[in-house]
């Protein structure tokens, strides 16, 4: 069947809401124009559905039980682990572990593997695009074992300067963490060449997917990295989930994250041992319903595509690229050769929480302020941009409402003019 993102919104059922400037009813309602999907995406009906279903027909803790809700849970629980490997094409379904997101993914591989295979002295490379998310766990990890960082520097396009990956290397690093796709500039990254780089010099590498796996076709064994984060709510997926792949030769060596049931093997008064790998990671009673809802979103963006996916907000991207370059003082940030549905601007001096408060009247979601990313706005020498990201389900007439709000805010803050 033929792309169609008209077609695809008749599944989100947000998509068919209309609200009014005022809040009130009797007022003129407005169609949403949803524009902040590198935040958290939509949900389809078929995500929804499945974790009803879960609650409703085999809803039960997962591993422990021998009555049939138990199995059932466990049944589909499991089955969404496999939804996931074959999603960036893991070697097994054992090398994924159930987190909360993203988020929690590099504070256990922080936590787990930094402080297993980290001391004073080593060294870490992240580049200065970061996430916070990708950003905070390895500068605490930093202080408390006297761990290095060094910072991969990003140029004016927004594209990191790999001319200066070598210089950063010593015979100390232990660790290249940098995102596969900035949620800030939309880079595509070329993580491909860092991770070749760096295990030549048999440097591990930890890939931030939150924004790239919900965009692009992800391949775990093409790319070679040694782990990879990434969020069920940015993938069409329910909040409170997301997953970490982590190779396997990592995963025998690296310790529990949490501590409690589910993750033990056998357990005395004075010791433990613990479950085989991944549930030795999976403390206490998991997000069963998030985890099979991921895997119907998986199930839904395979049934799209990953790569008509990527293709089509290549276009997206670019038809709002010249359409925003239209608009008087209106500055995109970065203009990367690869780039996915993210764009990022300042608009003459308007605050660009101005410029979003002003756009969320006119029905226009797009998120406005530092993108958990201080360090690279205060490099752009800005408080904050506004940032539109793009997803399958926009269209290019949403794109267009946005150009005409923008010019509405123009003209209301230069009074006119």
């Amino acid at each position: 069947m033929p792309f169609d993102p008209n077609v695809l919104r008749r599944d989100f059922p947000i998509l068919k809401k209309k609200f009014s400037a005022s809040g009130k009813e009797s007022d003129k309602q407005i169609p949403l124009v949803y524009l902040d999907n590198a935040s958290a995406t939509h949900k389809p009906r078929q995500v929804m559905d499945a974790v009803k279903n879960y609650y409703e027909e085999s809803n039960s803790n997962v591993h422990r039980a021998i009555h049939k809700l138990g199995e059932k849970a466990t049944y589909l629980y499991e089955e969404s682990r496999k939804k996931i490997a074959g999603f960036i094409n893991a070697e097994s379904a054992n090398e994924i572990i159930f987190t909360r997101g993203a988020t929690e993914s590099i504070n256990l591989a922080a936590s787990s593997w930094g402080r297993k295979f980290l001391v004073d002295g080593d060294e870490i490379i992240l580049s200065e695009m970061e996430h916070h998310s990708n950003l905070i766990p390895w500068q605490q990890l930093s202080i408390e074992l006297g761990v290095k960082l060094k910072f991969i520097p990003f140029l004016e396009n927004g594209t990191l300067d790999l001319s200066k990956l070598e210089s950063l290397f010593s015979d100390r690093t232990r660790l290249v963490a940098v995102t596969q796709m900035s949620n800030v500039f939309g880079t595509i990254n070329n993580v491909k060449e860092i991770i070749r780089f760096s295990h030549s010099r048999n440097v591990s590498v930890f890939l931030d997917g939150a924004q790239s796996v919900s965009h692009i076709p992800v391949d775990v064994k093409d790319l070679d990295c040694d782990f990879l984060a990434a969020s069920g709510h940015k993938m069409c997926g329910p909040t409170g989930i997301g997953f970490l792949y982590v190779k396997r030769k990592w995963l025998d060596q690296m310790p529990p994250y949490q501590f409690g049931g589910e993750m033990i093997g056998s357990v005395w008064l004075d010791r433990a041992e613990w479950a085989e790998i991944p549930y030795k990671f999976e403390a206490g009673t998991p997000n069963v319903a998030g985890a099979i809802g991921l895997g119907s979103a998986i199930d839904y963006l395979s049934k799209i595509g990953m790569k008509n996916i990527h293709e089509y907000e290549i276009k997206l991207t670019a038809y709002a690229r010249e359409k925003l370059k239209e608009i008087s003082d209106l500055k995109i940030f970065g203009n990367p050769p690869e780039q996915g549905g993210v764009l990022s601007f300042y608009l003459g001096k308007i605050h660009p929480h101005d410029v979003g408060q002003f756009l969320d009247n006119e029905g226009i979601a797009v998120r406005a302020g530092h993108h958990c990313a201080q360090p690279l706005m205060r490099k752009l020498a800005v408080p904050a941009t506004v940032r539109a990201s793009f997803y399958f389900y926009n269209t290019h007439e949403e794109i267009d409402k946005l150009v005409e709000g923008i010019i509405k805010v123009r003209k209301f803050f230069n009074h006119g003019i």
